[in-house]
């Protein structure tokens, strides 16, 4: 598994979701900020706000280092133990101005240590718990 790979999938992702989500709303543009993380690696952190359809929302990319894994996540794997990491992902939360529209929110994440495999995860959900309360 090239890490490197995942990390062009990945920014790219993030990239297409702002466009799509700045097409639909029509209105409002994502703000932008890059971040670095001093341990290792950084990020680009985008949120949207004040649209005609998207109340507020944000499209989040991140990839950050370690020199070793924490024990607690060495526990099930110890031939994990000391081995440098590698995390990256895309997280998405849009909450839209319609208050009968279901939040979504999704994740992918990717997890390697020193080139190894162990993650690679896609989670989404809608959250009609707003529409439940109005009835």
């Amino acid at each position: 598994m090239n890490p490197d790979l995942v990390r062009n999938y990945l920014t790219s992702l993030q990239d297409r979701l702002c466009a799509t989500f700045e097409e639909v709303d029509g209105k409002a543009k994502f703000i932008t900020d890059e971040w670095k993380r001093a341990e290792g690696g950084g990020g680009r952190t985008r949120v949207i706000a004040g649209g005609s359809v998207i109340e507020k929302g944000g499209v989040a990319f991140s990839d950050v280092r370690g020199h070793a894994l924490p024990p607690s996540a060495t526990i099930a794997r110890p031939e994990l133990a000391g081995k440098g990491f590698r995390a990256m992902g895309v997280s998405v939360v849009q909450h839209p101005l319609n208050p009968y529209c279901p939040t979504s929110h999704m994740n992918v994440r990717f997890f390697c240590t020193d080139g190894t495999l162990i993650r690679f995860v896609v989670r989404r959900r809608l959250r009609p718990d707003a529409i439940l309360r109005l009835r």
